[in-house]
């Protein structure tokens, strides 16, 4: 088990930025991959990083592709998204997400952070 907990949401006016921090717990040597996913209410959720635990290297979705960042702290078991330029229409619940070395999914979810870009 992998327990998940996000910080960091709240509300910022349109191009500002946000820091979103999500700390692993439990059987972190298991981690593949953790993946911010965001979901607007009415709309699907959609996967906007995802970051490989072992190389750190990463991948973004177009629609935040420039804007946001994700890293990860392997020693603190915690995974960044740093969101820059902000827009009304990145107004979602953002919830971290791992996937294990041996899954073909993601299996462990954080309970979100509410994220509202509005002026």
């Amino acid at each position: 088990q992998v327990q998940l907990v996000e910080s960091g949401g709240g509300w910022v006016q349109p191009g500002g930025s946000l820091r979103l921090s999500c700390v692993a717990s439990g059987r972190t040597s298991a981690i593949g991959h953790m993946a911010w996913f965001r979901q607007a209410p009415g709309q699907d959720r959609e996967m906007i990083t995802d970051i490989a635990w072992r190389d750190g290297s990463t991948g973004y979705a177009d629609s935040v592709k420039g804007r946001f960042t994700t890293f990860g702290d392997s020693d603190k078991n915690t995974a960044f998204l740093q969101m820059n330029s902000l827009k009304p229409e990145d107004t979602a619940v953002y919830t971290c997400a791992v996937r294990t070395k041996l899954s073909p999914k993601y299996d462990y979810w954080g309970q979100g952070t509410q994220v509202t870009v509005s002026s």
